[in-house]
């Protein structure tokens, strides 16, 4: 009998099934080759509608994957296409574009590169907003969802996208047919690396989750003179402080307190000389809402306080502050509310409740994500996440004020790259295939 057992055990354990390599898994094991690319492209950054060689890095990725692949999409972004079956599609963005910004983070592959933007500013450039992680990310989910189509059905888009610093390479690519010459989504999926979360951890914020971004310039005239003889000038110094302060209380004292706002004054530029009274100063406001009525309410507030200042100063009506709203702005993002929450619900289930929160506030930050469904508001739903990128105990000793903590668009950002790649890929490849699910 024991024999017969013996004898019968090779065919016993061939019956048993075998354990599925986990996505979780093939990452870690690809994990080593994905840093080698993340590495190179952190060191070569572009600029905003420059990013040519970051579009064909992906590029070439995506077709070994076997998608279809199409470039110089809204300039310089990509589209990379796979079918497999019928099903709904879904899109899956990665942004490209670097930041002006001359990095001090003393990485050994840190950026060295330097370059001018479309408004004509030389300086250094860097990855200062982690979008090299999320270049990365996108190819290995790419590899992913191309490794096991068996286990999906439908359509995948996926979007290398340019200037979203600039808020404007989503609106680009629209403009160029992302919808008409591509499959139109049903789903929309992001993910942006985080400085105020844990490694690795994933972020869902259900509803707005980033704001309305509004660049607007204030034009101060005056009547310029002699410093020592003010009283024969209207000083546009003093009338432009008087702006800069008032403008403080259209949030402190004019938006409702459960909303969210911000009017920052970042620039002020005005005068030439010690003795010399200029006829004129400027102001450079960044302003933050979320609903379109908020910022509306945000812009006649800064027009009536401009106006309003300059009649008490006594100016005459043809020297009026002149305020300028730049188009386009970037528009506030919007995480279909159902639809995040059941990605947040799933990947707690497939990764772990304690590497995934529901955040529960958004944050003043801008991004151009939101295009994507507002080109079609009635058909799309949308999400964008957030990844950690802070080792737990760095981000500890930062909220006890022991150690300050850099930002994303600091110098000295360096999120731990391995943690945000890897679930990122998790977290994008996992959603992507509960929508598609055969």
């Amino acid at each position: 009998m024991i024999r017969t057992l013996l004898a019968a055990t090779p065919l016993l354990l061939a019956a048993l099934p075998v354990q599925a390599e986990t996505i979780a898994d093939r990452i870690q094991a690809d994990l080593p080759g994905l840093m080698a690319v993340y590495r190179d492209l952190h060191a070569n950054p572009e600029l905003s509608f420059q990013e040519v060689r970051s579009a064909k890095v992906m590029a070439e990725a995506a077709r070994k994957a076997d998608f279809t692949v199409t470039e110089q999409v809204g300039k310089t972004g990509l589209v990379a296409v796979l079918r497999n079956g019928p099903g709904p599609t879904v899109l899956i963005r990665a942004d490209m574009d670097a930041l002006p910004v001359t990095e001090q983070t003393g990485l050994p592959f840190a950026s060295k590169l330097r370059g001018t933007s479309t408004a004509g500013v030389e300086s250094g450039i860097m990855h200062a907003c982690g979008h090299d992680t999320h270049m990365t990310a996108w190819i290995e989910t790419a590899r992913l969802l191309a490794a096991r189509k068996a286990e999906w059905s439908g359509t995948v888009v996926m979007i290398g996208q340019p200037a979203e610093e600039m808020g404007l390479g989503a609106r680009a690519m629209v403009a160029d047919g992302l919808y008409t010459r591509f499959p139109k989504p049903d789903y929309a999926l992001a993910f942006h690396d985080s400085a105020d979360l844990p490694s690795g951890m994933v972020g869902v914020r259900p509803g707005w989750a980033l704001a309305n971004v509004d660049s607007i310039d204030v034009v101060v005239k005056g009547v310029g003179g002699h410093g020592a003889y003010p009283h024969k000038a209207k000083d546009p110094i003093v009338l432009a402080s008087a702006i800069v302060m008032r403008l403080q209380t259209l949030v402190s004292r004019e938006q409702n307190p459960v909303n969210p706002a911000v009017v920052t004054v970042g620039s002020f530029h005005g005068g030439t000389k010690h003795n010399v009274i200029s006829d004129e100063a400027k102001l450079e406001l960044t302003v933050r809402s979320f609903s379109d009525e908020d910022r509306q309410r945000l812009i006649e507030g800064i027009r009536r306080i401009a106006a309003g200042e300059a009649m008490v100063a006594g100016m005459p009506a043809d020297r009026m502050p002149v305020v300028t709203v730049k188009e386009p702005y970037t528009r506030a993002t919007f995480n279909t509310p159902d639809f995040a929450r059941e990605i947040a619900g799933d990947l707690a289930g497939k990764m772990g409740e304690q590497r995934v929160t529901v955040l529960e506030q958004p944050v003043m930050g801008g991004e151009d994500f939101d295009e994507y469904r507002r080109a079609d508001e009635a058909h799309i739903k949308s999400t964008i996440l957030w990844i950690g990128g802070v080792p737990p105990e760095t981000l500890a000793a930062a909220r006890r004020g022991e150690k300050p903590q850099p930002s994303i668009h600091s110098p000295f950002w360096a999120p731990e790259a391995d943690k945000v790649i890897a679930a990122g890929a998790e977290a994008l490849t996992l959603t992507a295939m509960r929508l598609m699910k055969r």
